[in-house]
This record gives C-alpha cells, sequence and structure tokens, in this order.
C-alpha cells in the first residue's frame, strides 16, 4: 500500500518567502550560471541552479534548516529521527547540529558512503536498517513511536517544501525571463517547492519533473492522480523511492507541467555531459533535468532554460563507473 498521511497544510508563496528570512541566516544564495557548451548541446539559453555548492552540496538543506529552526521546545529536547538515502539525512543532521538538537539518521544497506559520511561527520547518529530507503523510513516511523522523537517524513512535511522552495525563489529574482525550469523528483519536495513559487511569480512558467525510469513511482502517481507503489532500481539515490508521498503529489498534481521519465543509462550520460560543459561535479539525480532536457531538446527550442543540479554527493567508485561507461 502506498503511504497516505493526514490532512497536511499546502505550503504558500508567503511560506516560501518567510522560509527565505530563516534560512538566509546560515545560507548564501547559490549561483546560477550558464555555459556556452551546454547551451550548445541543449540547443537552447540554459542556466544551472547550482545547488551543488551548498555546505552538504545538495539543495535540502534549506528544508533542514527551515525545520528545525521551527521545533518546539519540547520536540528539541525529545530529538528528532528521519530515513533517508542520503541528502535529506545531511540536511536533517546539518540543521541539528546548528541547532543542538539530537538527531538519527536512518540509512538503507549499501547507502552512499560519502553521504552516510557526512552524516556522521555532523554528529547525527546512524541506523542502517532495510535493503531500501522504504525499509528505512518505516523502521524510522517505529522508532519514533517507540522512543517519542520528532519524526521527520522527507517529503510529507510543509516547512521542507517551503524552505526547499527557496532554490525557485532565488532563481526567478536573478532570472526573471526563464520560461522553463526542469526539476528531479525522488519524494518530491523540490518539485512541489518549486511550483509554488514559479507559478506564484509568472503562471506562465512550464515545470517540469524528471524521474528514472528504474523508480517511476512519483511519475506514475503523477499521471494516475493517486498514491501507487513502483520498483526501484535506480542508480540514483535522490530519485530512488518506490512510494510517492501525499503531499507533495497534491501540489504536483495541481501545479506540475508535465512529468518525464528517463532511464539510467540516459543519466548515466548526462553525468559526463554536466561535468564536461559546467566543469561542477553531479551526483545522478543531479544530471537527471540534463538528460530530461535532450530528451526534449525539440520542444525546449528557443526557450529559456533553468536546470536545478540538485547535489554533487558522489563516491570516487561511483564516478569512476559512470565515466568509464
Amino acid at each position: 500500500m502506498a503511504e497516505t498521511t493526514a490532512a497536511m497544510v499546502v505550503p504558500t508563496f508567503n511560506d516560501v518567502l518567510a522560509a527565505r528570512e530563516r534560512i538566509s541566516h546560515y545560507l548564501q544564495p547559490t549561483a546560477l550560471n550558464r555555459y556556452p557548451g551546454l547551451d550548445a548541446l541543449v540547443g537552447t539559453e540554459t542556466w544551472v541552479k547550482h545547488e551543488n555548492h551548498q555546505p552538504i552540496c545538495a539543495f535540502k538543506v534549506r528544508g533542514g534548516i527551515n525545520l528545525v529552526s521551527q521545533l518546539s521546545d519540547d520536540e528539541r529536547r525529545r530529538g528528532v529521527v528521519t530515513a533517508s538515502t542520503g541528502n535529506h539525512g545531511q540536511s536533517i543532521a546539518y540543521a541539528a547540529r546548528l541547532f543542538g538538537v539530537r538527531a538519527i539518521v536512518c540509512v538503507p544497506e549499501g547507502a552512499n558512503p560519502v553521504k552516510v559520511s557526512s552524516i556522521r561527520g555532523l554528529d547525527a547518529e546512524i541506523v542502517t536498517h532495510g535493503v531500501d530507503f522504504d525499509e528505512a523510513r518505516v523502521h524510522a516511523e517505529r522508532l519514533a513511536e517507540e522512543h517519542g522523537y520528532r519524526y521527520i517524513h522527507s517529503g510529507n512535511e510543509p516547512h521542507l517544501i517551503a524552505g526547499v522552495g527557496t532554490q525557485a525563489l532565488e532563481m526567478l529574482e536573478r532570472q526573471p525571463d526563464l520560461e522553463v525550469i526542469i526539476v528531479p523528483i525522488g519524494g518530491g519536495s523540490g518539485a512541489a517547492g518549486t511550483c509554488i513559487v514559479a507559478k506564484s511569480i509568472n503562471p506562465k512558467i512550464e515545470v517540469i519533473g524528471v524521474q528514472s525510469a528504474e523508480a517511476p513511482a512519483a511519475y506514475k502517481s503523477w499521471k494516475e492522480r493517486r498514491l501507487v507503489e513502483d520498483r526501484m532500481g535506480t542508480i540514483a539515490e535522490g530519485l530512488a523511492t518506490r512510494t510517492a508521498f501525499e503531499l507533495p503529489q497534491r501540489i504536483l498534481w495541481e501545479m506540475l507541467d508535465d512529468f518525464v521519465v528517463v532511464p539510467d543509462a540516459e543519466i548515466r550520460t548526462a553525468v559526463r555531459l554536466m561535468i564536461e560543459t559546467t566543469r561542477n561535479l553531479t551526483e545522478p539525480a543531479g544530471a537527471a533535468p540534463l538528460a530530461a532536457a535532450l530528451q526534449l531538446k525539440d520542444r525546449l527550442k528557443g526557450k529559456r532554460l533553468a536546470l536545478i543540479l540538485s547535489g554533487s554527493n558522489i563516491t570516487t567508485t561511483q564516478l569512476r563507473d559512470l565515466l568509464a561507461s
């Protein structure tokens, strides 16, 4: 059964503005850059939002700081628990250390060691459980019930969505004439936040989500307008979920213009191409928007495009494998 959750408040554009004020004390705006080689490759004016330049090398830190900064005194005393394939866990660990909160992060067996090492280095406790993210998530929920921790869901949290929505706010303040934004989708918080901002500033902006064909649960949920589960076999940890999440999907059903899936083989190629054209390191999820742009090349021609490079937490082993292929 795909997970459903009690009614949650859908964050608004004003919530994103408030989140920006909160996180501005701890994070600098990230770069939005354009590269001649990338323009030539995609065939149109292409900007890259460099969330790989964040302190944890991933966009999710925005949401973590926005959420943890608003915990009650009681929640801070109890501590927090979450599940992650890596970047969300880093986000919560980073924010928890900022605000002196105990954090426990459940990760699946075989989780990216670069991300796990970072989580541990940020003073969070690591609990390894399950073969994939969804098994780790169920375990985190169980720990919260047993020990009274504040459970932080990676998708069904309005404060996370408002926080990560600030990436789109920065983009459109810098380049208000953007016409298309392509954003990777795993749990969907980044895409949901981007939709809220883009549609509030200019409803004509087209927001396109991208997911791996090897982990299409969010894509199928968006197409069918109901939460579904599906297989999870992608190399891209940031896109690796077996089930869709209610709150992001509710926002995407209303606001997302299009959703494409790309095979892992094309994501592999996009990692190499992103490194070659921008000289920036990217993890597979961060390169997925480029893979989607290449798939949609004819449709995007002549439009001002932005790709969200969501993160660069990749191991040297993964990088060697991707470049070799």
